[in-house]
């Protein structure tokens, strides 16, 4: 029994591990249509998503749900510091509880961010049917030099500048939500962490998408998925785009969504007809 009640336009929360995480959904539920299951990343929350989520319902036909994990958004804190496993943990604990707590039946995750390194985890290492595909949006699968010094300046910029305000708006525990994240990226234990191998165990089908001015990450990310994967892979570079395709190159992102989205149901309509 789902513990989220589905209704197109509807905002709630799970309680999840004993925390309460605020959720939005949009679209036709579980039972009607494939979901979309967006994993926001590092600094994200359901806010920060803006449109995006009631523009790719509509997009695609499917159903979209859409949370903030714990230490961000309205959703409750966590404790600090984080573990430096923490998206491992995620992936293998807490969005599996998500997903049960609002009935998903079937569907693609879609990660951006921390989020597509978490919809990498749990697809390469949950034994999860449901899951029948992977949209993965600037991807971090290993740390770069260049990510680790953008992610310096924005302590800087939280410490010293405007960003500590700016976040706030989205944040009820702000501190909790920038330290959690940054305090780990920069740890130095952090420098050798590397998922890659996670690409090795994926069997379904995965849309990558990165900006080619991403300033978190190089294209090599995305050379590792295409060096490394099995399965079916599709990948759209997007020029004058950085961290954020969906927000900078809503049109471009939405469309390959779309037309991935798609190829899945034709996919899943011939297995079905042939079983």
């Amino acid at each position: 029994m789902a513990d989220f009640a589905w209704r197109d336009g509807a905002t709630g929360a799970l309680l999840i591990g004993g925390k309460r995480l605020e959720a939005v959904c949009h679209g036709p539920p579980p039972r009607e249509a494939p979901t979309i299951v967006l994993l926001h990343e590092g600094l994200g929350c359901v806010a920060l998503w803006r449109d995006f989520p009631r523009a790719l319902a509509q997009a695609t036909g499917f159903g979209v749900f859409a949370w903030s994990r714990a230490g961000y958004g309205q959703s409750d804190p966590v404790e600090l510091p984080r573990p430096l496993d923490y998206m491992t943990r995620e992936a293998v604990v807490g969005l599996p509880r998500v997903l049960d707590a609002f009935g998903f039946r079937r569907g693609v995750l879609l990660g951006h961010s921390d989020g597509a390194s978490i919809a990498a985890i749990h697809a390469s290492s949950v034994t999860d049917f449901r899951v029948r595909g992977l949209i993965l949006v600037a991807p971090h699968f290993f740390t770069e030099p260049e990510g680790l010094a953008s992610i310096e300046q924005a302590r800087i910029a939280y410490e010293s500048g405007d960003l500590r305000a700016r976040l706030a708006k989205y944040h009820k525990d702000v501190d909790n939500a920038f330290r959690g994240w940054n305090g780990a990226w920069l740890d130095p234990g952090f420098r050798s962490w590397n998922i890659a191998e996670s690409i090795d165990y994926l069997r379904v089908p995965v849309l990558a998408i990165q900006g080619a001015d991403d300033q978190y990450g190089t294209l090599a990310q995305i050379r590792e998925i295409e060096e490394r994967i099995y399965s079916p892979v599709d990948v759209e570079i997007l020029a004058d785009c950085r961290h954020s395709p969906h927000l900078e190159q809503p049109e471009r992102t939405l469309t390959a969504i779309a037309d991935y989205c798609s190829r899945l149901s034709r996919i899943e309509a011939v297995e079905v007809e042939m079983s």
